[in-house]
């Protein structure tokens, strides 16, 4: 029999070699015989690690580290494996380990730097990956990973320039073309993120969430061409449990709920999957106020914000102490001095990672913490990960599950997520009473209504309308639209200019269904108050499918505009059906697209019953529970009280509905 010094040389030129299967034959024959060999342990942790069976690699390094336990590449890798793991904060120990023992060694520096990008540190990693750079400017990977945290930061130009630096190093290297299409994106820029994905898909197109990316990309700019093939590739890979889509950007397109749950299932469990969420010991005072924690990235001019915003006004501030956890940035607009004055305090937590801003929730013994992002925006979802509050709330920003285990309920209503498909959902359900969506009914409406004219629309023809965003508009809600247009003579179709390259494409599309592109007139983006009033130039708002229209809803329908909706097969496609029915406007509601389409054309055709139609939105806008800030309000404070007796019972949450 060789002596194990020969064939531990013989393993680890197989694993030079590339022979794997070789290695980990020869180096558990060596195990078998020696069990403390340090070199088989390290050698065979390391082919496991490259065979991804990282789970198998950890009790080698750990047999390791006990035999060696100053030994710094024994800590790196064990590194490597624990985020690999997701186990981020071991991680991160055992990488700080391994640079207190060798403090210049570039390629440990710059694996901390990845996780403190995962624990959204993003300070702490740039730290990390310029000491990298400093040690080894030619380091590509630190570049690219450099350039995801600044690209977090919002400083998206030093972003682009540090993932060039990597693709100047390393031409080839997918992930940076991956992220560099993150970057055109944060940047608006969805044409050149189409490319960049595209280029990277060329080079792995097994890389995690790449097709689903490129998919949302191309929705924005309206580029259908091999759109349902790469449909088809996500819907397989999400069903083998590759992580293919991002939720969010998958909303815009799947019609099936159980589709929408693994994809959030698939990347909670790859974001969060073994971050230590520890039980937070949330004081609890008998006879006191309820504390209610908002956590959100858009506390300024946003859908989410000009939502809410009047709720937060009518809390109860006798029995409800409101704390709003900034994780974005002030832009000094009207929404958010509001939201100032709403709230008895704001914490920011923007420039704080994930284990520093759940401390600063739980400093301020958060009864309740509302998730108002989801996975949507600037999200932080590992601090809920984390357990910042005892009772946590999916609410608002996102319209489905979260998939996750340590959110708690989510908030609904028994249109948008009927009972019986509560099965689609990780988390229970609280019912409110009518429409789950807030609203304000202080929502200002610019006096100065544009003429058609000043909106470069035609005098005397029907407008439809949809200012929802572009991703939303699929091929087939697009072919309805211009049988729409064909059907009724004259009409325009009046859309949201969310890009030059969106408004090419779809005029080169009408022109290929045999409608002049003239008659697609583009709005450019307002405010809020301008936005508003211009929807008193159109006529009938068209609403899409698979998503439909949700604060671009409630904007139509509160600036006095009749809105037509098919209502869908999941959340995000039965809001504003929703909205309608808290309005008693079921008959603007349709079940399937032909019954869309029948409708659109019969309205545009009888202007009597439009005018109808508008008139009893005119007089109910106001006298039902849509727009009834202050009702809502106590609905959704009924909701939270029930959510803290059953904690103060030491009951587990439960599906619950409260009544009006």
């Amino acid at each position: 029999m060789a002596p194990p010094t020969d064939l531990f040389q013989s393993a680890f030129t197989a694993f030079q070699q590339g022979r794997l299967g070789d290695a980990e034959r020869e180096l558990r024959r060596i195990l078998r015989k020696a069990p403390d060999h340090i070199g088989a342990l390290n050698v065979l942790a390391v082919v496991l690690v490259t065979l991804k069976r990282h789970a198998e690699a950890e009790p080698h390094l750990r047999a390791a580290l006990r035999l060696q336990p100053r030994s710094d590449v024994t800590l790196y890798n064990y590194g490597l494996v624990l985020k690999a793991l997701n186990r981020p904060d071991e991680a991160l120990q055992r990488f700080t380990e391994a640079l207190a023992l060798n403090p210049d060694n570039a390629e440990t520096l710059s694996s901390r730097g990845t996780v403190f990008n995962d624990l959204s540190d993003y300070m702490a990693a740039l730290a990390d990956f310029d000491r990298a750079l400093g040690l080894n400017p030619r380091y590509a990977a630190a570049h690219f990973n450099r350039s995801k945290s600044l690209a977090e930061l919002g400083r998206n130009d030093e972003a682009l320039i540090a993932c060039d630096a990597a693709l100047a190093l390393q031409p080839e290297m997918a992930e940076a073309w991956f992220g560099r299409g993150f970057i055109f994106a944060k940047l608006r820029r969805p044409a050149d993120a189409v490319t960049a994905y595209q280029r990277a898909r060329t080079l792995n197109p097994e890389l995690p969430l790449l097709k689903g990316n490129l998919l949302h990309q191309k929705m924005l700019v309206c580029d259908w061409d091999g759109i349902e093939d790469l449909i088809a590739e996500i819907e397989v890979d999400l069903a083998a449990g590759k992580l293919a889509a991002e939720p969010f950007g998958w909303q815009g397109i799947a019609s099936s709920e159980a589709s929408l749950q693994r994809c959030a299932e698939l990347t909670n469990t790859a974001r969060f999957g073994k971050v230590p969420a520890l039980k937070s010991s949330g004081q609890i005072v008998p006879n006191g106020k309820l504390r209610i924690g908002y956590l959100s990235g858009e506390f300024r001019e946003q859908a989410t914000s000009l939502l809410l915003v009047g709720v937060l006004e009518q809390h109860d501030k006798n029995d409800f102490e409101v704390v709003a956890f900034d994780n974005g940035f002030d832009d000094g607009g009207p929404t958010r001095q509001r939201i100032d004055r709403a709230v008895d305090r704001i914490v920011d937590i923007s420039a704080m990672g994930d284990v520093e801003a759940t401390a600063a929730i739980r400093a301020q013994n958060i009864d309740i913490l509302i998730n108002l992002n989801g996975y949507f925006g600037k999200q932080r979802n590992g601090v809920f990960a984390r357990r910042a509050a005892p009772i946590q709330v999916n609410y608002l920003g996102f319209p489905g599950t979260l998939g996750a285990g340590f959110m708690d309920y989510i908030i609904a209503d028994p249109h948008v997520l009927p009972a019986e498909h509560r099965r689609f959902y990780n988390e229970k359900v609280a019912w409110l009473p009518h429409c789950y969506q807030a609203n304000d009914d202080r929502r200002d409406m610019s006096a100065d209504v544009p003429t058609r004219a000043d909106c470069h629309l035609p005098s005397e023809s029907f407008v439809f309308c949809c200012f929802n965003n572009a991703y939303k508009i699929t091929l087939d809600v697009f072919d309805i639209w211009m049988r729409i247009l064909v059907t009724v003579d004259g009409s325009v179709l009046w859309l949201l200019e969310d890009n030059a390259a969106a408004v090419a494409n779809l005029r080169r599309e009408a022109e290929l269904r045999g409608v002049d592109p003239a008659r697609l007139v583009f709005a450019g983006r307002l405010p809020p108050a301008e936005h508003l009033a211009r929807h008193r130039c159109a006529d009938l708002f068209l609403d899409t499918l698979p998503y439909n229209a949700h604060t671009t809803a409630s904007d139509a329908l509160w600036a006095g505009l009749p809105l037509l909706t098919c209502e869908g097969t999941t959340f995000a496609g039965r809001v504003a059906a929703s909205l309608l029915r808290a309005l008693d406007l079921p008959e603007l509601i349709t079940r399937d697209s032909a019954e869309f389409e029948r409708r659109a054309v019969a309205l545009a055709r009888d202007p009597e019953q439009l005018a109808a139609i508008r008139g009893k939105l005119g007089h109910r806008r106001l006298a039902t529970p849509l727009f009834d800030t202050r009702r809502f309000a106590r609905d959704i404070e009924a909701v939270f009280r029930t959510m803290q007796e059953r904690r103060l019972a030491k009951l587990d949450p439960q599906h619950f509905s409260v009544t009006s």
